[in-house]
């Protein structure tokens, strides 16, 4: 439940924010009678999909990425302290790194890695008409 939150605390804000703005408009006197219930439950019902759907999906590609790194393929990282040129780093099990719970961490990298945050690198196979 904390990755939940942790993962997906900015969307239950923003959806916060999406349920007051429904709130507020369907309370104004040209709304008819029932639009306030009619709205928040649409509104909660299409928040609670699509929050519910992203957080699949990353949980997902955590455990592929998890997976992937323990057969030593190479994992791309998004480096967020470096803006300028190279924003990613390209990490292995076989160059010293290794997984600490959710983590990728170095000896030799200041800064640890988020899983969810992480893709599998795969070469593009070459196309050839």
């Amino acid at each position: 439940m904390k990755n939940f939150f942790f993962l997906e605390g900015g969307y239950l804000i923003l959806g916060l924010f999406v349920l007051l703005i429904t709130l507020f408009v369907t309370t104004r006197p040209f709304m008819g009678k029932g639009a306030v219930k009619k709205g928040l439950a649409g509104v909660s019902l299409i928040l609670a999909f699509a929050i519910g759907a992203h957080y699949i999906v990353t949980m997902s590609r955590i455990a592929s990425v998890k997976e992937a790194f323990e057969k030593d393929e190479p994992i791309i990282c998004e480096s967020r302290l470096i803006r300028k040129g190279a924003q990613s780093i390209i990490l292995k099990k076989s160059q010293g790194w290794r997984l600490n719970g959710d983590y990728f961490v170095s000896d030799a990298y200041s800064r640890p890695f988020f899983a969810a945050r992480c893709i599998v690198y795969k070469k593009a196979k070459p196309h050839i008409p």
